[in-house]
């Protein structure tokens, strides 16, 4: 087992305009990303659990050419409220670096 963050060379997230984020996970290798999905240890089930969502309001992108898969969901709150904790969304990627992959 390892994790998806010792297997991604990269995962972020950002804002998709105010009411949306979106999560990049990108790979330098073809194994490690094949593996990745392979696995089906990132898949639109696991991201809808991992932040508290119905299945249907992720989006869910597997991007071969470019060994990346891109996600992206409802903000919890729109980008600027009060109770934002996160006004660029760049943290909000932190629970997929510990999602397990067989």
């Amino acid at each position: 087992m390892a994790k998806l963050g010792e297997l991604a060379r990269l995962i972020r997230s950002k804002n998709a305009g105010p009411f949306e984020l979106t999560f990049d996970i990108m790979f330098d290798d073809e194994a490690k990303f094949a593996r990745v999905i392979e696995s089906k240890a990132l898949t639109p089930q696991v991201i809808a659990e991992i932040y508290r969502l119905p299945v249907a309001e992720v989006k869910f992108f597997i991007v071969p050419e470019a060994l990346a898969v891109k996600a992206s969901i409802p903000r919890p709150r729109f980008q600027g409220d009060l109770l934002d904790s996160d006004c660029h969304g760049g943290q909000q990627y932190a629970p997929l670096i510990d999602i397990e992959v067989a």
